[in-house]
């Protein structure tokens, strides 16, 4: 009985990796040479039976998707290994830094004190005040940096509280990608649709949405996912399994040098308003943050080293090429067409389309799952007469709604190793509101943006 929790997910994975090659057959029917689009299937369901059942470590299975994909020559080993190198790599690196020089010099032990006064010792509290602020935050700044930055704070209010990290961290990180789907910035899902329409439906008279016209159905969406996890949701979050570890890590982290918590806080405050006003790229910010909490004496360099989450980096560096290969290899084009197109009913049509993107956004990025569904959805409205706004905001929202797997979005893996979590607690966590989004975007959207 000692593995029977995981024959569940197993089932699952192995039911996904037959769909999968069961529709790179069809495409056999309709392409020259599908050989690569059943190569890449049959490595997306490998690391995710790898993934669900943890035989082997995460970081592990994540690379050897990279090999993979460059033996069987589905992309250049250049192009699969080129992802060590992503903008987004190097700014999980550095912000790891730069919020790690936080706790050393006492911010963040101060600003989880005022936070901890601010929501009481109540962890519902705690969990309500942290998803709304970082809710807040994310419909106008990137997700993935305000995740970063925020971490450390977080970590400082669970130690003064005594709650398990575990507990606060998995939701902050949904509501991070719940709030960016505010605003036309919030996230690029809502550009992508935003860039369709305009390329794609200036013919059919269509006009783009307006900045806050996302808030419409994205205020509404966050709230629901606030709520939830406050009142029911935290149920299923890990047990206090984080709690001990962190407070292992709380006692390396004695506050060192309590005279530089002001450079550290200037730091961290130019960091993130570089990030929000675009004044530097968001890379650049973070790199820069780094050599500055160096040269002014906030951290050492040994410290910068450790305070690296190496699972985490390697986790999404190697996942990453992933979308470049059901891209290029044509599989996930093609599923989504087969799918989509054998759908005609209006709302059967919302809902296919919806649940076909919350189940491809968990595997590839959401930038890369709007930009896949969103020009398969417009046409497709268009040829059976109904409107495409309402399949496009279900598109945007969707690839936004990315809870069943660490690698689904760039918050999702930042509290991967904070949060001590694996691969079976985003499943167990995210499931319930994964299915309140598809529900809430089938119902809600149509009524808002009507057929």
């Amino acid at each position: 009985m000692k593995y029977a929790p995981r024959v569940a997910p197993l089932t699952v994975a192995i039911l996904l990796a037959t769909v999968g090659v069961c529709f790179a057959a069809e495409a056999s029917n309709v392409s020259a040479d599908p050989t690569k689009a059943y190569i890449t299937l049959a490595v997306l369901g490998g690391a995710a039976i790898l993934f669900f059942t943890e035989i082997i470590p995460l970081p592990i299975t994540a690379m050897l998707v990279p090999v993979a994909l460059s033996t069987f020559e589905v992309l250049p080993a250049a192009k699969a290994f080129s992802e060590f190198g992503n903008q987004w790599v190097v700014i999980f690196m550095a912000m790891f830094i730069v919020g790690e020089s936080t706790f050393i010099t006492g911010f963040a032990g101060k600003v989880g004190a005022w936070t901890v006064r601010t929501a009481g010792s109540s962890e519902p509290r705690l969990l309500l005040l942290s998803m709304l602020v970082i809710g807040i935050l994310s419909a106008f700044l990137s997700n993935t940096g305000t995740i970063a930055v925020a971490i450390p704070m977080i970590l400082g209010m669970c130690v003064k509280s005594g709650v398990a990290p575990g507990k606060i961290l998995m939701p902050v990180a949904f509501a991070s990608s719940l709030g960016g789907t505010i605003t036309l910035v919030g996230t690029p899902p809502n550009g992508i649709i935003n860039s369709v329409i305009g390329k794609m439906g200036a013919t059919a008279g269509l006009h783009p949405f307006a900045f806050f016209e996302f808030a419409k159905f994205g205020i509404l969406l966050l709230l629901v996912g606030i709520l939830y996890y406050a009142l029911i949701g935290r149920r299923f979050l890990p047990k206090d399994k984080a709690c001990k570890e962190f407070d292992g890590q709380d006692e390396v982290r004695t506050v060192q040098r309590p005279e530089k918590m002001w450079w550290s806080v200037g730091v961290f405050v130019f960091v993130v308003a570089a990030m929000a006003t675009g004044f530097l790229p968001l890379v650049t910010a973070a790199m820069l943050g780094v050599c500055l909490v160096v040269i002014t004496g906030c951290m050492t360099m040994k410290e910068c080293y450790r305070a690296v989450d190496w699972r985490t980096i390697f986790l999404f560096a190697g996942m990453l090429p992933m979308s470049s290969a059901l891209d290029s290899s044509g599989a996930a084009a093609f599923i989504a067409e087969t799918v989509v197109s054998r759908v005609s009913d209006p709302m059967a049509l919302m809902t296919v389309v919806c649940a076909l993107t919350m189940l491809v956004t968990n595997f590839m990025s959401n930038t890369a799952t709007a930009a896949l569904m969103a020009p398969l959805a417009l046409p497709i409205a268009i040829a059976g007469g109904v409107s495409p706004l309402p399949l496009l905001m279900g598109v945007a929202m969707s690839a936004s709604a990315c809870f069943l797997t660490p690698i689904a979005t760039p918050p999702n893996t930042i509290v991967l190793g904070p949060g001590n979590y694996n691969f079976m607690d985003y499943l167990k966590a995210g499931w319930p509101l994964q299915v309140i989004s598809l529900v809430m975007c089938v119902v809600v959207i149509p009524m808002i943006w009507p057929f």
